[in-house]
């Protein structure tokens, strides 16, 4: 009886060794599965260089030419910044010393002996305030004289803020442009993934990080383009805001000082006629 058991276990240790030299050669026979092969695909193909310069080599010619629009549209925000910032210091360093200027003397006259070596805005107001007292030589009306005058420095004044707007609107563009060219860049990218996930037939990194890159790049500069744009601009909105201020300070002056110059005549006139009356004989 235990000699039967004894030759039962062998025949099973036998039979279980048969089955699993069997599944081992069914095993290594058998080709790998399709998750295997992926990883296999992905790590022997995925571009090593994931640095902004080797995203941009390898990178579709769309997304390029998006790139390249996007790092030109910072150029010119960074320049437009370089050339506004150094003229809107010039521009109102020049008006506070005319102001200066101007707050000591006391007539136009006087104010274009002061400022004769000088160019700008402030010396401008009062050429025109000059050549407006000139034509309105002969004329009685005061009140007329000084609206002449007064819508001479407007022009003036709105001219000059003009000249001084003009380069900012190319950093509103840029601000707001910017981001949806930089998200056309990232669709384009999220395209090309699908397309090559279509055409391989598989899901495996190596074929989405590419495209998906490309997106992620377009994206960042398309941000580095209008961030800097919307800043900058809504500085020198303010900047442009003060120098605008000072121009109509100095405007409010040169009027303060041809009003002075009207009145001066009519005082003399009146002191004049004062010494010329005789006076008054009393009656005794």
């Amino acid at each position: 009886m235990k000699f039967r058991d004894d030759q039962r276990l062998r025949r099973n240790c036998v039979w279980a060794s048969t089955v699993t030299l069997l599944w081992g050669i069914t095993i290594a026979s058998t080709p790998l599965p399709a998750f295997a092969q992926d990883n296999i695909v992905a790590t022997a193909t995925l571009p090593r260089d994931l640095s902004p310069w080797g995203m941009y080599l390898n990178a579709d010619p769309v997304v390029k030419a998006v790139l390249i629009g996007l790092a030109f549209a910072s150029l010119v925000t960074w320049t437009v910044w370089l050339a506004k910032t150094i003229e809107i210091v010039i521009c109102k360093r020049r008006v506070r010393a005319a102001l200066n200027i101007l707050a000591s003397v006391r007539s136009t006259s006087e104010g274009v002996e002061r400022l004769a070596g000088a160019e700008g805005e402030v010396r401008q107001f009062l050429d025109a305030a000059v050549t407006e007292l000139k034509l309105s030589a002969g004329s009685i009306e005061r009140d007329g004289i000084k609206e002449r005058i007064a819508s001479r420095l407007e022009r003036i004044e709105a001219a000059y803020g003009r000249r001084l707007l003009r380069g900012t609107g190319v950093l509103a563009t840029i601000g707001s442009t910017a981001p949806f060219v930089g998200l056309f860049g990232t669709v384009w990218g999220i395209m090309n993934s699908f397309i090559g996930i279509s055409k391989s037939q598989t899901t495996n990194l190596a074929v989405v990080a590419p495209g998906i890159a490309e997106a992620l790049l377009a994206t960042a500069f398309g941000l580095a383009a209008a961030i800097p744009a919307v800043v900058i601009y809504n500085v020198f909105a303010r900047s442009i805001s003060g120098y605008r201020a000072l121009l109509g300070d100095a405007s409010a002056e040169v009027l303060r000082l041809v009003s002075r110059d009207l009145e001066r005549p009519a005082a003399a006139a009146t002191s004049s006629a004062r010494r010329a009356s005789p006076l008054p004989i009393v009656a005794r």
